[in-house]
């Protein structure tokens, strides 16, 4: 198991194709009142001067939400992302792309501030947030 970090556990890239940036927008998953949040920051990814930085799934990324509730909204908060269109290899070469980009929001210890998870998730966000995976419908 990941050493513990200040930001959950410890941000391990594992070669996987990177779809979101910093400015992208992505679904909320959850039932926590936000429904669309824009990525501002991928925290502890090192990255070159004024490139912006990359999150891939299972990635803890700050964002701040953009469409829901008026007492979420415009609001910071730390997600994680559990779905992203762009195709990545999985380690027994297999593909998997999702028909959307959909995170998951979360508290900086990493545990989720909804009750529930809508749709689908991959086993790479399950294995790296258990308490995620807790509550999704179905893990792939």
């Amino acid at each position: 198991m990941p050493k513990k970090k200040k930001y959950g556990y410890v941000l391990s890239r594992r070669g996987l194709s990177a779809g979101l940036q910093v400015g992208s927008t992505a679904l909320v998953a959850d039932n926590s009142g936000a429904k669309e949040v824009m990525i501002i920051d991928v925290p502890l990814v090192k990255n070159r001067i004024r490139r912006l930085a990359r999150a891939a799934i299972s990635d803890l990324v700050v964002v701040t939400i953009k469409k829901g509730t008026p007492q979420v909204r415009k609001q910071i908060s730390y997600a994680v992302v559990v779905r992203q269109k762009r195709p990545y290899k999985r380690f027994d070469g297999t593909w998997i792309s999702f028909s959307d980009n959909a995170v998951v929001l979360v508290n900086p210890d990493g545990t989720p501030k909804a009750s529930e998870i809508r749709g689908t998730i991959p086993k790479e966000v399950g294995e790296r947030w258990p308490s995620v995976a807790k509550l999704a419908t179905s893990i792939i």
